[in-house]
């Protein structure tokens, strides 16, 4: 089973503002299989070692290596972190601190030493749905249901999560109701189950606080036009599983909830090329990375698709947006887009981290604009 621990939106705002004079990055492959595990720990400690030997390189002082060092050596050697992986793990460590998240995404390895964090590849984790949370509702069965990459779907407790609508009721059916001014039979259904509903949002508040990731239902009439109208959840899906679960067995489940998150990335990637080629015609749209970068810095880019797996080495000025491009990355400096990505998100836009294959003319970056610059 995998385990994850995606980071937050303020989390991220926090990786993205970070600077220093060593910030290093690491992502590397690892498995939810603990008997393998040995083999992410050994690249880990080859990744690290690059990580210092870039440092050195540069004339970072011996006392600002060595807590990093000793951060990432600790880490090696935590057995019980080794212990729950998922299909990738972002690193970010520089003197007084480390963290990391396990993450259902397969990222390509990389490790990045610079003033600032790269924070672009674990953008994918936030702006693409790979996981995703599955409320299988009946009247007689309730299941929460977690999707992750592409493990098999498991069944989550959720405490407080009702039973089913009777034991909600306190009745032994919902097709009834007392008669204290109002109607029994299909009236007195309704009540019994929109009080379900109230309770299950109630219980799920606990387990999506701050969560982004996909709320699919799998249900039916009533009970799925019910719980939408009650739903408090702002990320639940507008596709549904319409099928009664009863009796579906959770990786079946998760097979159709993977449909829907791929109709909702493919929608999104949609979405996209569809608005940029209406702002092209207006001048209002880029694919170039030195306009992009302008754009940024001035707080113009609405939207931003940006290649998960390159890095373009350089610099940005900070008063300008202009760039000075590298031939090789270093620790003097950083990437780009990166960079770009970093300042879309700090001026309240929007980044997704796709493919190439998904960004228009198959550039390293596609930019809609708020306004023309």
């Amino acid at each position: 089973m995998l385990y994850v621990d995606i980071p937050t939106q303020p989390e991220i705002s926090q990786l993205v503002a970070a600077r220093g004079e060593a910030l290093v990055s690491i992502y590397l492959q690892t498995t939810p299989e603990t008997q393998h595990i040995d083999a992410a720990r050994t690249r880990l400690k080859q990744l690290a070692g690059d990580a210092v030997a870039q440092l050195e390189q540069v004339g970072v002082a011996k006392r600002t290596i060595w807590p990093i060092e000793e951060y990432l050596h600790d880490l090696m050697d935590d057995d019980d972190f080794w212990r729950v992986q998922a299909n990738s793990l972002a690193i970010f460590v520089r003197p007084d601190g480390l963290r990391s998240y396990r993450l259902p995404n397969h990222l390509n390895e990389t490790v990045q030493v610079s003033d600032r964090f790269h924070i672009k590849p674990l953008l994918r984790a936030v702006s693409m749905p790979q996981h995703a949370f599955v409320l299988a509702l009946a009247e007689k069965e309730l299941r929460v249901i977690e999707v992750l990459g592409d493990q098999p779907a498991q069944e989550l407790r959720v405490p407080n999560l009702p039973k089913d609508a009777a034991s909600v009721a306190g009745t032994a059916n919902v097709n009834s109701r007392s008669y204290s001014g109002r109607q029994g039979g299909g009236e007195g259904q309704k009540h019994h189950l929109r009080q379900y509903c109230r309770q299950i949002d109630a219980a799920l508040r606990g387990l999506l606080a701050g969560r982004h990731e996909p709320l699919i239902i799998a249900a039916t009439d009533p009970l799925l036009s019910i719980y939408r109208a009650i739903n408090s959840y702002p990320h639940m899906a507008a596709d549904a599983i319409e099928t009664s679960p009863v009796r579906i067995p959770a990786h079946e489940l998760g097979t159709q909830a993977r449909a829907i998150m791929d109709k909702i990335n493919a929608a999104a990637i949609a979405d996209f090329a569809a608005l940029y080629s209406a702002r092209e015609n207006e001048g209002r749209a880029t694919t170039q990375i030195a306009r992009a970068a302008r754009a940024a810095t001035f707080g113009a880019v609405d939207t931003l698709l940006v290649d998960m797996d390159s890095v373009v080495p350089g610099l940005v000025d900070d008063a300008t947006g202009e760039i000075t491009f590298d031939n090789e990355a270093s620790a003097v400096s950083y990437g780009v887009v990166d960079e770009i990505a970093g300042r879309v998100l700090a001026n309240g836009g929007k980044v997704l981290a796709v493919r190439r294959a998904d960004i228009p003319q198959q550039a390293e970056l596609a930019a809609v604009l708020r306004f023309s610059i």
